[in-house]
Formats: structure tokens, sequence, C-alpha cells
């Protein structure tokens, strides 16, 4: 085995961890009759050899020994070697990547994945004679690899639809049918004859996770092909899978053909400790693969929010726990990143909070964390769970600080006083929790009560290195509650901030003394002598200044300065804090119109904004707030609260179509592939909200032009 594999001078080629001399034992690793073994050198192939989907000068030798182990019918674990090489060779390059725009190393990284993936593909006829391999593993492999990489998708797609009937593994079947769906998508030619394939086995008697399999696909690659009453007939399958005979058990080969979980548990890697979650999940369910189904099938229906809500809420009321754990964690991907009518099924998701399978009720705690407002369906249920599990008030990490339990986070967002007990046990606990400051600005004047507390936490706070850490949550929840009695608390912390963090530290007293406005009277001398100082603190004392005295002629010099700073961002908070001064800043509005053309787009938005605080006049503002608004979703919000206070008169014809096109999109504004913020779907709705209120009627100031 692995002819000429010594002749290959790998101490010249690199990986993700430097040099590649030790890739020759990884690949007899992959041969290894060792299952630790075979899965450590398995881990360290996609660790270092083809780290995070690159490919090296390594990754492309290593190709023809790759293609060695898996037609070697004695190599153990061969599907994963599929696998490895269907990532290697099937990276879609981007066809209108422009080349001159590329430095030296990623020119060098196209290059490498077009030669893999012509390397790659010159070995895929291969792949033809896995799909009857003795082992399942390979031959639940080896249909993707072809779909992905064989140069004659027409013959392979034939063949899918011969293998069908006479393939007995119910999970290479799915994978035959997975990949006639991914033929369909790459090759559009073929669309047609593929989806035809995948109806007739949708409509025909075939068994139900076939089925589902088929509408999976179609909804990927033909939704127009999906049966009308799609959510009937999906709704359906899912009833006769929950009505069939459980899985049995895997079988042990006593002769080694099948490790053990404990045998391949010895290799402390990344490959295993991913299968052995996805073990865990599957335990217990009867039909784990319906998972991924469900989750393609709801992807291909993309925009049909009324049809995923039905079918969401039908798995709701399964009597199957682990449908209605997919559903939760469906539902929350179908809220975050589609805007809809969610009420029945935030009260269904509400009801999981009782259930006894711990596992759906902490999803559904999840699920609801981050709706804030649009939790309000379950706001009883969250009650009720937060009420009798104290236990789960606090969560406690491996590494890092505590944070509030997921359903004290969600009914804390969504202003329930009923959370009151959680946080202020929270508030007594050795170390305070990171989010507590979160919880009791959602809460706001329901919060009051804590004020006490809050204050006498921060006067126990020592001034050492950890001051900000264990500071910080309790000023953000005075800063919230505008508690002007602990302004001799936060003055102590601003005077005696040290060197690590003290900046941080500083900055969040400042906003502190800045939200008690005249009741830190206290605080004036420091922060007349701060504002004195250069920098960022010198702005956010300034800005803390103003508020505590209105001498708008203390703080103006300070500000006027700030807009000199080097550091867009510290340019933007003196932007921002000469906005709130209105009218009484109109020495800075030359600066600010200047700023209207800077390279930072969010410094131009801030100017533009601050500027129609003082002139009130949109004119010069509104354009360049609105080309913001198209060219960076995150500025929506910010953009869309002065609109709203411009009122449609003030800011035009031009932003009233705007702020129309926004409330007719039905993609929430911040929904990305592959990212998501906790608060996205809350920012969301507040855009929604603002833009509403924008349409509906002068509120602002001064003229147009």
């Amino acid at each position: 085995m692995f002819t000429g594999i010594e002749e290959v001078d790998w101490a010249s080629m690199k990986h993700a961890y430097g040099t590649a001399d030790d890739v020759p034992g990884l690949l007899y690793g992959l041969a290894s009759a060792d299952p630790a073994e075979r899965e450590t050198a398995l881990d360290g192939m996609y660790g270092a050899v083809h780290h995070q989907g690159n490919v090296y000068a390594c990754t492309l030798a290593c190709i023809p020994f790759l293609f060695e182990l898996v037609a070697d019918p004695g190599v153990r674990d061969r599907g994963g070697i599929v696998e490895l090489l269907t990532s290697i060779g099937g990276i879609d390059l981007d066809e209108d990547e422009e080349v001159d725009e590329l430095d030296e190393d990623e020119i060098e990284g196209v290059a490498n994945y077009a030669m893999a993936s012509a390397a790659v593909a010159a070995g895929s006829p291969v792949f033809f004679e896995l799909v009857a391999d003795e082992d399942p593993g390979v031959r639940l492999a080896a249909p993707l690899a072809l779909a992905t990489l064989h140069a004659r998708p027409g013959r392979v797609l034939a063949l899918l639809r011969e293998r069908l009937p006479v393939e007995a593994d119910d999970e290479v079947r799915l994978a035959l049918v997975e990949a006639a769906g991914r033929i369909a998508l790459r090759h559009r030619r073929l669309a047609e004859r593929a989806a035809d394939w995948l109806s007739r086995l949708a409509a025909e008697a075939y068994p139900p996770g076939l089925r589902l399999a088929a509408l999976a696909q179609l909804a990927r690659c033909a939704p127009e092909a999906l049966p009308g009453d799609v959510v009937r007939v999906v709704s359906g399958l899912l009833r006769e899978l929950r009505a069939g005979p459980a899985r049995p058990e895997p079988a042990v080969d006593p002769s080694g053909g099948d490790e053990t979980a404990t045998e391949r548990g010895t290799a402390p890697t990344l490959v295993g400790q991913l299968r052995e979650l996805s073990a865990e999940e599957s335990a217990g369910r009867g039909t784990p693969w319906a998972t991924d189904l469900l989750r393609t099938l709801h992807v291909g229906l993309d925009d049909r929010v009324a049809d995923r809500t039905a079918l969401l809420s039908d798995q709701l009321r399964s009597p199957d726990p682990w449908q209605r754990v997919d559903a939760v964690r469906m539902s929350s991907g179908l809220m975050r990143a589609w805007r809809g009518s969610y009420d029945d099924l935030v009260r269904l998701i509400g009801a999981q909070l009782s259930d006894p399978e711990p596992r759906l009720a902490e999803a559904a705690s999840y699920a609801l964390e981050d709706l804030f407002g649009l939790a309000a369906p379950a706001g009883d249920a969250l009650a009720a769970r937060v009420a009798g599990d104290p236990g789960a008030w606090v969560k406690e990490w491996a590494s890092g600080p505590p944070g509030l339990g997921p359903s004290v986070k969600a009914l804390a967002g969504l202003g329930d006083a009923r959370v009151l007990p959680a946080v202020a046990a929270a508030l007594e606990r050795p170390e305070v929790p990171h989010d507590v400051g979160f919880a009791i600005r959602c809460l706001g004047d329901a919060a009051a009560p804590l004020a006490g507390v809050l204050r006498r936490r921060l006067g126990e706070v020592g001034l050492d290195e950890g001051a900000y850490d264990r500071a910080s949550p309790l000023l953000a929840g005075l800063t919230a509650l505008r508690a002007g009695e602990a302004a001799p608390e936060v003055l102590r912390v601003l005077r005696g901030a040290p060197e690590y963090r003290g900046e941080w530290l500083r900055t969040a007293a400042l906003r502190a003394l800045g939200s008690f406005g005249p009741a830190a009277r206290c605080a004036v001398p420091e922060l007349r002598r701060l504002a004195r100082g250069t920098g960022a603190v010198a702005t956010e004392a300034a800005e803390a200044l103003w508020a505590v005295t209105g001498d708008a002629e203390a703080v103006l010099p300070v500000l006027t300065e700030g807009l000199r700073a080097e550091q867009a961002r510290d340019c933007r908070a003196a932007v921002t804090a000469l906005g709130a001064l209105g009218p009484r800043a109109g020495v800075a509005a030359p600066r600010l119109r200047a700023l209207l053309a800077h390279e930072e787009l969010w410094l131009r938005v801030e100017s533009a904004i601050a500027l129609w605080e003082i002139s009130g006049r949109t004119a010069e503002v509104v354009p360049v707030l609105l080309s913001a608004w198209e060219k960076n979703c995150h500025v929506r919000v910010r953009v869309a609260e002065c609109l709203a206070r411009m009122g449609p008169d003030g800011a035009g014809s031009d932003a009233t179509r705007v702020l129309r096109a926004e409330l007719l999109s039905v993609r929430r504004h911040k929904a990305m592939d592959g990212g998501y913020g906790s608060h996205d779907t809350h920012e969301d709705e507040k855009l929604l909200a603002l833009c509403r209120r924008a349409l509906l009627g002068h509120t602002g100031k001064g003229t147009t032009s």
C-alpha cells in the first residue's frame, strides 16, 4: 500500500500547523486495524491537512493515497475517507471572483482548490463501484460523492434510480435521494428529470421516510413541484413514522466487524466527540434521520412562513417528545430569520417548558430566551418554570462568569416582574451573573426594588484587577434604573479604577453617573477634572457633565475637540454627545457636515443624525441616512429612530418608499446564513415598529430645507 509515499517530499510542504512531515503517519493511521488510531488519523486530516476546508500542497499530495484507501475493502471506516475526499474535491469556486483582486496567498489557494477538484473528479469513477460495497458506511457516503464530483451527472442520476430498489439499508436509500437533489441543484439541465423522479417517490406507495426525503429534496430543487397540501402530507408522514417499529439497536460483530463506542472512545478527538454527540442525540429516537429531512424541507420552503409555521405547530402537538424537540429548535430558526405571526407557535413552545423530558424543556427555554416581546404568549409558562426551578436561575460555565438561566432571561425580556425573585437571588451570589444588568434594563421601573442591593454590592467591589468584571453588571443595572442614590458608590469606582481595564470601568461609571442626571451632582468636580483630559474618557466625562449640570458651555469645547480624534469610534462618541445638546451645539455644525463624507459608514450616520438634532434641517442628512440603510443592514434601527422623529413630511418621499419596502419584506433585516446575534429578533421587531411610527405622521422638528 502507498507505493511512492516515501518519494514525496513531505517535509517541504506545510499544513495548518507547520511542516507536513507527519502526513504519512496520518495516512497509515487511516489504514490501521485499531479504531482509535483510525479516528485520530481522520481527526488529524481534518484538523491540519484539510483545516477548515483549506487545500494545501500536502492535501493535493494525499489525494492518490486516499483513493488507494477507499478502493481497498480491507480498510475499515472507508466511508469517512470518502467524505474527506468529497470535501477536498467538492469546493465550488466563485466564478465572479476577480483574480487581479486576490493577493499571492489567495491566488495559490484558488489554484489548489481547482487542482483538488480536478484530481478528485478524475478518480471519482471508483465511487461507482462503492455504491454496492458491503460496508453500509461506504454505501452511505458514495452517492453524495458521485453527485458532487463526477463529471457525468446524468449517468450518476441513472445509477441512483437503478440502485434504490435493490438497496436494503434505510439510511443509504435516503442518501440516494439526497444525491438526486444535489444533482438537480448543481446541474439545472437535469433538474426536471430529477424532480420528476422525486415527485414519483413522494407520491407512490413507498415507506414514509423515503417519501419525506423526496419531499425535502423537491423543496430544495423544485419547490413548485411540491403538493399543494404539503403540510397535511408531511404531517401524515410524521404520524406514520411515529407508528412504525422502533429502530433496533445496532448489532456488534464479535469478529470485530463493528467496534463498540467504548473501543472507539479511547481517542479524544473532535471527530469522536462529534460522533458521540450525534449518538447521544439519536438515542431513543426511532428515526433519527427524520430531523435532517425536516431541516432540509424547511430550508427549501424558505419564505413560505405560513406553511412552515403550520407544520411546526403540528409537530409541537406530537406525542413523540423527540419530534417536539426538533420542532422547538426549528421554530427558533424560523422566527430568527423570518417575520410572521407566531403567537400560537410561541404558546406551543411554552407548553413544552413543563414537559418531564429535560432536553425538551431546555430546548424550549433557549428558544424563548431571545424573543423578548414575541415570547408574551408563553409568559405564564415561563413564570411557572422560573418559580418552580430555583436551581436553574443561574447557569454556571466551565470557564467564564455565570449567567442567568434561559427561562429567567426570557421572562426578564418580557419585562415581567414575576422574575424579580430570581434576579434578586442572583444579585446575592458571591459572583454576580454577567448579564444581570441586561435583565434589569428589560424590567425597567419594575426592577426599582433592586436598586438597594445593586448599590450595596457595588460598594463591596474591590478595586483590583478583577474590578471591571465584578462591577460592570452592577453599573449596568444602576444605569438602567437611573438610581441616583448610588452616585457615591459609582464615584468611588470612578476614582479608584485600576489600570487593568480601567478605561472600560471608568466609561461604565461615567455612563451611570450621566443616567442619574442632577442626582449625581456630588460627582461634578470629578467630571470636570476628567473632561479636561483627552481621548474617549474626556468625551464620556463631558457627556455625563452635560446630563448632570446642563452646562453646554462647559462641555462644548471638549466635544468639539473630540471631533478631531484619530479613531473613528472616539469621534463617533463626540458626535453623538453633540447631537444630545441639540441647537446649543450649533457651532459644531460645519464640522459635522464635513463628516457626512467620512469613509467610516457609522460615523457618517451618527454625524447626519447629530446634524439634524442640531439644525432640524433634513435635506442634507436624509440622503446620507438612506444610503447607509442600503449599504449596511446593521444601521437600520438607528436610522429608523431618526426617521421616526422626523415623520414622513420631514423625511420625504424617498424615505417613505424605503420604510414601506422594509415593512413588506418577509426576511428579518439581519438574517444571515451561518450567523445569529442574540438580540437580532428583538432588533428586527423594533425596526418594524419604528418604520410604522415613521409612516404615521410628523413627530419631528425643524424645517426641510
